[in-house]
């Protein structure tokens, strides 16, 4: 029993939190117009899904949103964390501390603050991208300095020092040195930059141009319309959003362990 106990524990965690997602990737493959009984399997959904103009650019925005806004982020993360972990005690205990305020703030806060001080107070036309792009980094580019941090703790910092004694520039060497050993971070940090500005509604709604529409904040105003196609077509979005996170998380966990195998072995020689 003391054996069987944590598994099935695990079980039934991992069916509540899946559960769900599982019934929604079923009903993605009928051609039922409302949650209830199933009569038939089709593809209508994924059809409609590729087939409707409004519903292809608004994926397509999205996407150039969540690539735009995560590329800036893991660049200003990324040098973030590189300043903070080769500073003094006293200023990367303070950089440290005032990353964490942008993680536990409510994305609300965040929304209003970027659309008064850009639209409001500096006059930013209400139909630029600049608020939504701005706001998108500044919400994910603390998670990308959390993911950077640890793995320079792990680095050998003496190779650093090595290449600046060899006669290597400090850009030198933070380019061929530095970045390799991080680069796991910083991939790490990138896809979460990419899955946070997909998941927002709240930065978005109000920082966003009104002819413009990212996933979230048009699934919320799709539900409360009438277009039943629509909405049964958003379900095979979720399907996909879902197929493609988990095919990332295989690729990173696969890469992960062949380079502890890698460096296991290099260890040993």
């Amino acid at each position: 029993m003391k054996k069987a106990f944590p598994i099935i524990f695990l079980s039934i965690m991992i069916a509540i939190i899946y559960m769900p997602i599982l019934v929604l990737v079923v009903y993605s493959f009928t051609d039922a117009p409302n949650i209830g009984p199933i009569h038939h399997f089709s593809l209508h959904n994924y059809v409609t899904l590729f087939t409707r103009e409004e519903l292809t650019s608004m994926i397509w925005g999205t996407l150039l949103l969540a690539l735009g806004s995560a590329l800036l982020s893991t660049i200003l993360g990324t040098l973030g964390a590189i300043g903070a972990f080769y500073s003094k005690k006293g200023t990367t205990t303070f950089m440290n501390s005032m990353n964490q305020i942008p993680v536990v703030n409510a994305d609300v806060v965040t929304g209003f603050s970027i659309c008064i001080l850009l639209i409001v107070t500096m006059g930013v036309s209400k139909e630029s991208y600049i608020p939504l792009v701005l706001g998108h980094t500044v919400l994910s580019a603390p998670f990308v300095y959390l993911s950077v941090v640890p793995k320079l703790k792990q680095m050998d910092g003496s190779l650093y020092e090595a290449a600046i004694d060899l006669g290597a520039k400090p850009s030198v060497a933070l380019r061929k040195v530095v970045l390799p050993q991080i680069m796991p971070g910083i991939v790490s940090g990138f896809a979460l930059a990419v899955t946070l500005s997909l998941d927002d509604y709240f930065v978005a709604s109000y920082t966003k141009p009104a002819t413009f529409d990212t996933i979230s904040t048009y699934v919320v105003n799709a539900t409360k319309g009438s277009q039943t196609d629509i909405k049964t077509a958003l379900w095979a979005l979720s399907t996909i959003i879902f197929a493609v996170v988990i095919l990332v998380v295989v690729i990173m966990n696969l890469s992960g362990r062949r380079d502890t195998k890698k460096d296991g072995k290099e260890a040993s020689i």
